[in-house]
């Protein structure tokens, strides 16, 4: 009896000495933010672009991203369409999706605008690589009824692709001239961290997500 009290004594401490087993480091996300000048950095250091902030607050996570700038100053959605298969490389994770400022600058037909980032979407899902759209609003120069077809577009291409949606990109910082540059519409570098900063959580539920999805 007091040789098995024993043994099993032993063998407790020997489990308490164990150490757990360690994880290996998480992979890597590659990830492209496929936009237009907001997010290319238009106007300042390539080190103050969108990407590449949201790059370092993630990383500041403890969320490893590898990720690509495809902004493009002055695209469209239909722009963004058709240069989707060689902005988003084989082997990307997850794809931003930030476009369609330029199309309600333009007073591009919503139709359009609507049918080409669904198209991206589609595209992106067939690829099994994961989407987060980015909302914009329509300036209100061309009237309230091109203001709310443009608008609609976003939230309902969120629920009828079922695609994480961050409602408007420029939330917190657009209208504000202490933080966007003289032109009134790109961010100045502090914007950006405001822009960064503000969506930031949309994006870690978003990657959370898929790796969750992956793992």
């Amino acid at each position: 009896m007091h040789i098995l009290v024993l043994l099993m004594g032993l063998m407790t401490a020997a489990n308490a000495q164990t150490p757990a087993p360690q994880k290996g480091p998480a992979r890597t996300i590659k990830m492209v933010v496929l936009g237009d000048s907001l997010s290319a950095g238009y106007g300042l250091p390539a080190d103050a672009a969108f990407p590449v902030r949201l790059q370092k607050a993630l990383e500041a996570k403890g969320i490893k991203v590898e990720m690509t700038n495809a902004g493009v100053s002055g695209d469209t959605a239909s722009g963004g369409r058709e240069r989707l298969d060689w902005s988003v490389a084989e082997g990307t994770d997850a794809v931003i999706v930030e476009l369609g400022a330029n199309d309600a600058l333009r007073g591009i037909d919503p139709a359009v605008t609507r049918a080409a980032l669904s198209d991206i979407i589609t595209k992106l899902q067939a690829r099994k690589i994961a989407v987060l759209l980015c909302g914009m609003l329509a300036p209100p120069n061309y009237g309230s009824e091109y203001a709310a077809k443009f608008n609609a577009i976003y939230p309902d291409l969120s629920k009828s692709l079922g695609v994480p949606l961050y409602p408007f990109f420029l939330d917190g910082v657009a209208a504000n001239p202490k933080i966007n540059q003289a032109d009134g519409m790109h961010p100045t570098a502090e914007g950006v961290d405001i822009v960064v900063k503000n969506i930031l959580p949309t994006v870690e539920a978003f990657l959370g997500a898929l790796s969750g999805q992956r793992s």
